[in-house]
């Protein structure tokens, strides 16, 4: 195994909405470091207007050819460009790919039906057949589909990697062939529950399947968290594997210089001025010594805001600080914004993201809270965890998989958990964590933990080449 072609609808630093773009962007890199014999690609679409003009000067044309969609004939043009120890690819095709939006349009389904067929079709223009064609979330899940029915002449593996099993791509049995490509044989393999599901297709035809952390394959087996295919899952089980996602460590580096006060787990100190930073700039009282909970995050009910809500007001009675970056549904940008001005001096909120200031808050946070109701990975606790900003998480999915909870008998573990989806097992996991920040020696300890536990990549990308190799 040798060759690894990366399918996803997105990718930093080219065009990216979250997690997926972050894997894509950093996953594919780490495993070319690895390994020197490695030739590693990734194929996105062109998302025109999302691509910045340094990126675009840097590409190459290097073909382009007709795709066939059931009576369409399709221009696509290829870009490339190499960084990292990878070559990457862009799909061109204007009409689909210059969207204001990366999803939510009428035609996603169309749009990555091209994609994903321009995929398969790429490859003799390149001169590239993969060892392993490595599938993310629905948007590609066609690769797979279309690699093992109707592209036999190709020997090549299919991994397919569920970011978040919430999204499926489902569809009418209505366009199957009008818009799939997909002949009436092929029914069978995409049907559920009344309805065409990519993913469930991907999940048949793939030769293994895989998510982002360990806890978050087990749970997707079970009704809760399974949102209707934990019977496929359950089916599939033998092919199933979780690996937890690692994150960028010199993106997300405490001693960088444009933090107000570069620190090190060695030499803390520039840690307190990043605190007081934040302190300034949200409108509350400069105090080293209060502990300081920052929370930054979309704000939806399944990331544990209505936990938030219901207890909030009873936290802040006692001797805390809490800032909150995010923006999401109405309900919860209310609330924050009718605490921060009925507790002026307690409570802050900044309804929006910000890269810059959501790096500040890893840095000057003391604690960080996470109480997700469901996270396949998360990666927001493995950054601020770099930056000794101590997480507080509901042990679920990734979350269960990269934070354990601290003993202070022993001194192991990286942070504050708590079980139950309750909102008082979460104020009593806060608690805690003051308890804990009230006491320098434990702390310190605590923080270590949290700074020097590996969250790299590298780590990853080991678990993933023994996955590929196990198929060969």
């Amino acid at each position: 195994m040798k060759k690894i072609l990366f399918v996803a609808s997105e990718a930093n630093p080219y065009a990216g909405t979250g997690g997926l773009g972050d894997v894509i962007g950093s996953l594919p890199g780490a495993l070319a470091a690895e390994r020197s014999d490695l030739d590693v690609r990734v194929v996105i679409p062109m998302h025109v207007g999302k691509v910045s003009p340094e990126y675009r000067t840097a590409m190459k044309k290097i073909c382009e050819f007709d795709v066939p969609l059931s009576w369409r004939t399709l221009y696509c043009g290829i870009y490339s460009l190499n960084a990292n120890g990878v070559t990457w690819y862009f799909v061109d095709n204007e009409y689909y790919f210059n969207r204001t939006k990366l999803y939510g349009e009428y035609d996603d389904g169309e749009r990555y039906a091209f994609f994903s067929k321009a995929v398969l079709e790429m490859l003799p223009h390149i001169d590239f057949v993969p060892d392993v064609l490595h599938a993310n979330d629905w948007q590609s899940a066609l690769t797979v589909i279309y690699l093992k029915k109707l592209y036999p002449q190709y020997d090549t593996k299919a991994i397919y990697t569920i970011h978040n099993i919430e999204y499926q791509g489902k569809y009418s049995f209505g366009i199957l062939g009008d818009v799939f490509d997909l002949p009436n044989e092929l029914a069978s393999t995409v049907e559920y529950d009344g309805c065409v599901n990519l993913t469930k297709g991907a999940i048949v035809c793939a030769d293994k399947v895989t998510t982002v952390s360990a806890r978050y394959a087990e749970e997707i087996g079970t009704e809760f968290y399974s949102h209707g295919l934990h019977y496929i899952i359950w089916e599939n089980r033998d092919k199933v594997c979780g690996i937890v996602n690692g994150i960028d460590l010199s993106l997300y580096d405490p001693e960088d210089p444009s933090l107000p006060a570069p620190f090190s787990v060695n030499d803390i100190s520039g840690k307190a001025t990043c605190k007081l930073e934040i302190q300034r700039r949200f409108g509350l009282p400069e105090s080293e010594t209060t502990p300081l909970v920052v929370m930054i995050s979309r704000l939806a009910t399944h990331k544990g805001f209505d936990l938030v809500k219901c207890i909030l007001e009873e936290f802040l009675q006692e001797d805390v600080q809490v800032v909150l970056l995010g923006t999401g549904e109405k309900e919860y940008e209310e609330f924050f914004s009718w605490i921060a001005n009925r507790y002026p001096s307690k409570a802050s909120a900044m309804l929006a993201y910000n890269k810059g200031i959501a790096k500040l808050l890893y840095a000057g946070g003391d604690i960080f809270l996470m109480p997700s109701l469901s996270e396949p990975c998360g990666l927001a606790q493995m950054m601020a965890s770099r930056y000794g900003t101590v997480p507080v998480v509901r042990e679920t999915g990734g979350l269960a998989d990269t934070i354990h909870p601290y003993n202070p008998t022993t001194g192991e573990g990286n942070g504050v958990n708590f079980v139950s989806y309750n909102a008082h097992h979460m104020l009593d996991a806060l608690r805690r964590a003051v308890e804990l920040y009230n006491k320098p020696e434990q702390w310190a300890k605590l923080r270590k933990n949290a700074m020097t536990y590996d969250f790299s990549w590298s780590k990853s990308a080991k678990m993933y080449l023994d996955m590929y190799n196990s198929l060969f």
